[in-house]
């Protein structure tokens, strides 16, 4: 899309007055004289979230063990019930999906369940960009079946260290490959991938493929129905604003209901048979079926609040929010950031653009803390790159102008000279 803007806080601030999603600020807590950029990495509380965590909290206290079945949401079936408010997020049928785990033992959890490598058929397909705990994941997996990961793992390389070349994984797709893992968003960059196009070209080739959804879930709407996906797994503590270390997401493809779990547990067993405690595990058959031990309710809680927000608004609203923000903080920086040496990393067109935008620099460090000093909360990835997610449910126009004005002011007086070139533990 091609979006008209005009420099001055005049302009943004005509924008925000016509922002049909503007009044969903008010319902976070938001620091005075902050800018939150980092939404794609800790999501902000809102008032919502808080409110379904202490009604659950209250459930608790009053009902003691019956909250598992006479609470509002009926705990014992919780995951159910926020698999269906997250189901239109991915347009995937709501028994498809459910809250589980954390995003790692998600990735584990799959890979179990459909990593079944022949002699012939037998390598795992990724991508050098994603992040670490992916690769960790699938090394582990392969490790615990004897197999060496330098043999098993076929890596498709970056051209350039920041992008993806849709085309190089095509061509990657060999007789030789099992399994295919992805980034549906590049966590660095913000690439967004054409994931049914290179779903497509997988099952073409008999070749199992999941997405982890953990950069565009919440902030780019999905089409699983379209996309047919295999598996997907993501956090719900980044755009979903479900609390720091909520509880994770996991698809399961409808085709694969009858598949054995790859991490079995006694909370994926059919609901009418599990407390008859038999010793031959009952799967269901639903995504449910891969749940392992008793859910934790209490990092699910404040999910159900902000999901029943993402329902309101609507993923396609925020969507196209969204994108609007992200193309007027990359005006704003071609237009007056420039001079300072910055270069956006994240692709120019709406279609491969996910959340948030990437500036480089060579002191990308130094000016992150000066950026915190200045109010703004950043986000820095090694080795050079600054992350900016103007989230729509809670960020305006005028926030990306005074953001911007910030980075000028550090830039004009040289603020980021008083901090050194060290990353600190929580970048």
């Amino acid at each position: 899309m091609k979006y008209v803007f005009e420099d001055g806080r005049d302009f943004a601030i005509k924008m925000d007055s016509n922002d049909s999603l503007a009044h969903f600020r008010d319902r976070f807590y938001l620091n005075e004289g902050e800018i939150y950029m980092d939404g794609n990495s800790l999501g902000l509380c809102s008032k919502d979230a808080e409110k379904s965590l202490f009604r659950v909290l209250e459930e608790w206290k009053t009902l003691g063990i019956n909250c598992w079945t006479k609470s509002e949401k009926q705990l014992f079936l919780y995951q159910d019930y926020l698999g269906e408010l997250l189901s239109p997020l991915l347009n995937a049928r709501k028994d498809e999906v459910t809250v589980h785990a954390n995003t790692t033992i998600n990735i584990h959890t799959a890979i179990g369940t459909f990593y079944h490598p022949t002699e012939e058929k037998y390598k795992i397909l990724v991508d050098d960009l994603n992040f670490p705990t992916d690769r960790y994941a699938v090394d582990g997996q392969l490790k615990l079946k004897g197999l060496d990961p330098d043999k098993c793992i076929k890596i498709v390389k970056s051209r350039d260290g920041k992008l993806i070349n849709e085309n190089d994984f095509i061509d990657a797709m060999t007789s030789d490959v099992f399994m295919i893992l992805l980034p549906s968003v590049l966590y660095r960059s913000g690439q967004l991938l054409n994931m049914e196009l290179i779903t497509k070209e997988a099952h073409k080739r008999d070749i199992i493929i999941g997405w982890d959804l953990c950069h565009s879930i919440g902030a780019v709407p999905h089409d699983f129905k379209k996309i047919n996906p295999d598996f997907a797994i993501w956090c719900n503590y980044k755009y979903l604003n479900g609390g720091p270390g909520a509880s994770a997401g996991l698809y399961i493809n409808k085709k694969h209901f009858d598949k054995p779990a790859g991490l079995p547990g006694w909370h994926g067993n059919v609901k009418e048979t599990q407390f008859q405690l038999n010793y031959e595990f009952d799967k269901a058959s639903n995504a449910g079926g891969w749940q392992s031990g008793t859910q934790n309710i209490l990092s699910m809680a404040p999910l159900e609040g902000s999901l029943k927000m993402y329902e309101e608004a609507g993923i396609k609203n925020l969507r196209e929010k969204s994108l609007k923000l992200t193309a007027y903080l990359r005006y704003l920086t071609e237009n007056k950031l420039k001079k300072y040496d910055f270069v956006i990393g994240t692709p120019y067109d709406d279609e491969i653009r996910g959340g948030h935008l990437a500036l480089e620099h060579d002191d990308a460090i130094r000016i992150n803390e000066a950026l915190k000093a200045q109010k703004v909360i950043p986000d820095f990835r090694y080795p050079n790159v600054i992350r900016f997610a103007p989230v729509p449910l809670y960020l305006r126009f005028e926030d990306m102008y005074e953001l911007v004005e910030r980075i000028i002011d550090i830039m004009e007086n040289k603020k980021y000279e008083l901090y050194e070139n060290k990353i600190e533990t929580i970048a």
